[in-house]
């Protein structure tokens, strides 16, 4: 068993007790959030840093209500 430290750019996203370590190249979910492994770090014997490379979501913009204006 390995614990398995999850990261994106230092911050630690998830911390896991594993069998098996993800390679290099994985896609992953996390949180529901989709992401691929960019590398593998062994610490300890028994420790793991996986970093993780997120997809960004673009947030979908709302297009103004003019009909809501009160017109004079």
């Amino acid at each position: 068993m390995y614990a398995v430290y999850f990261l994106e750019n230092k911050n630690v996203l998830m911390c896991q007790l594993l069998r098996n370590i993800p390679i290099e190249g994985d896609v992953l979910t996390i949180k529901g959030r989709k992401g691929t492994v960019a590398g593998v770090e062994a610490l300890d014997g028994t420790k793991v840093h996986v970093h993780m490379v997120i997809q960004k979501i673009p947030k979908a913009k709302t297009a103004a209500d003019n009909s809501k204006k009160k017109k004079r």
